[in-house]
């Protein structure tokens, strides 16, 4: 049986051209072993499950926002002819803040019952309310550090056109016995249009236990964090526009809601 997690760490965003622009915000966020939560009880006061608290996990936020989310994915998997990824499914994500969260990307880390790596899927969300599933997966282990690739087809900023590939990578640092932490995570997502790279983009973070005591540290250390994830993605936009980034209108959004 796994234990959820907190992680503190950080989002780094780099825009290398036409004009170049870069950030890098400390951040925390939740990872839940699905599977070992399902039957089980959450380990906080300070952090509940679909009701409010100061922070909070809410399942409609998640999946298709209507069933258990173990049952989501799994049907979710076995339709594009995954089976074997009957281990646990690890869910990085943004708890909600006072009931208030955005998600620019979600991960469901699905594993085998031998711990590999099966696939990877990940829940992007834009400022317009839509969202789009990509599911990464090649028919054996993904490696740690091994690159995948998906092309673009869902409008997130409107200063990047729905066109080129994503390159991802997801990396884990196994218990360092001179830490306190047990695990490190980190998930790269690079965009590239037909000219080569224009965004590098990553968020990693240490792993401590989900309790009282780590939620009152990250709400001390980053007080209204997810207010803040939607207000940073608009005063990065306008540092866009000041530089005279072009801008593309949102199109139609795709029909399709998973890509692979």
């Amino acid at each position: 049986m796994a234990d959820p997690q907190l992680c503190f760490g950080n989002v780094h965003h780099t825009r290398l051209r036409p004009a170049h622009n870069s950030f890098n915000y400390g951040v925390y966020f939740l990872r839940l072993p699905l599977r070992s939560m399902d039957a089980g009880t959450w380990p906080t006061k300070l952090l509940s499950h679909n009701r409010l608290n100061l922070l909070s996990f809410h399942d409609k936020d998640h999946g298709d926002g209507k069933g258990p989310l173990i049952e989501w994915i799994d049907t979710l998997l076995k339709q594009e002819g995954i089976t074997d990824a009957d281990g646990e499914v690890w869910l990085q994500t943004f708890p909600r803040v006072l009931g208030y969260v955005f998600n620019p990307v979600s991960f469901w880390f699905c594993h085998g019952r031998d711990g590999a790596l099966r696939a990877v899927l990940c829940d992007v969300s834009n400022t317009f309310g839509e969202r789009h599933l990509y599911l990464l997966s090649k028919g054996s282990p993904i490696i740690n550090n091994e690159e995948l690739t998906t092309a673009k087809v869902f409008h997130v900023s409107p200063f990047c056109q729905v066109e080129g590939n994503y390159r991802f990578k997801f990396m884990r640092t196994g218990q360092d016995a001179y830490q306190s932490f047990r695990e490190r995570t980190i998930a790269r997502i690079d965009y590239d249009d037909a000219q080569g790279p224009i965004l590098l983009t990553s968020i990693a973070g240490t792993s401590y236990p989900l309790n009282d005591r780590n939620i009152i540290k990250a709400l001390l250390r980053f007080p209204l964090m997810t207010f803040l994830v939607i207000a940073r993605i608009h005063w990065q936009a306008f540092k866009l526009w000041f530089k005279r980034v072009p801008f593309f209108h949102k199109p139609t959004p795709p029909q399709q809601e998973l890509s692979k």
